[in-house]
């Protein structure tokens, strides 16, 4: 059996955290948040970094989101 929980949520939380598509925190023109913007900022691309991290480490490690497939 594949375990494919942590793939799963490591490209989802990819997808949704990517600065600029979604939203970006801070938004690098003088607003904290923006939202569709497609721009992006070193600041930036390192909060989302963080969130990344820490939002798959809770998933992953805390909860244990498990998906078999076979």
């Amino acid at each position: 059996m594949a375990d494919w929980g942590p793939v799963v949520i490591a490209v989802v939380l990819f997808v949704v955290l990517s600065p600029g598509l979604l939203f970006q925190l801070p938004a690098g023109n003088g607003r904290v948040v923006a939202f569709g913007n497609f721009q992006t900022s070193g600041l930036s691309i390192l909060v989302h970094a963080v969130l990344y991290f820490a939002l798959v480490t809770i998933f992953l490690i805390a909860i244990g989101v498990h998906i078999y497939t076979g």
